[in-house]
């Protein structure tokens, strides 16, 4: 079957079963590889996307829930103010160590940040839960989301 995929902002074609992964899509069909396998059971978040703005697992979505609404990838994070803040302080606090996870850590931050741009402490853990980092790079990526949601203006009410 054909899926009309809006990625990145820009309009995709895929010839796939329903149930394909959107994760295979990205990578194998449209040869986007910045998001990575890891699991495959939605357990380690290395293959965390944005889907109509919300972070979620692409191993675990079939390519029919994704079709028609917005996909993100870390390929297109830097085209908001928070994915680049989040991609400078990942560099500013050195953040990555071996990288691989990286991307799916990155998509979830950015996701968080959006939703809540001034988390608490809690607030982060929660929002980056189930994002293992294999090298232990916990405290800085905590760090790193603490530096971004400090340059993050206060929205007032209208």
């Amino acid at each position: 079957m054909s899926y009309k995929l809006n990625i990145n902002g820009k309009q995709h074609v895929a010839d796939v079963d329903s149930d394909t992964p959107l994760l295979w899509v990205l990578r194998d069909v449209l040869g986007m590889t910045g998001t990575k396998y890891g699991c495959g059971m939605a357990l380690c978040g290395a293959c965390t996307v944005h889907l109509d703005g919300a972070a979620i697992r692409s191993c675990i979505t079939p390519v029919e829930a994704a079709a028609g609404k917005a996909i993100t990838t870390i390929e297109a994070v830097n085209t908001t103010d928070i994915g680049r803040a989040v991609q400078q302080a990942w560099l500013e606090l050195d953040v990555v160590q071996c990288g691989y996870c990286q991307s799916g850590q990155i998509m979830s931050a950015t996701a968080l940040l959006a939703q809540t741009p001034k988390p608490s402490d809690e607030d982060i853990r929660g929002g980056m839960a189930g994002n293992i980092c294999r090298c232990g790079t916990y405290e800085r990526i905590h760090a790193a989301v603490k530096q971004v949601a400090r340059q993050i203006p206060i929205r007032k009410a209208a």
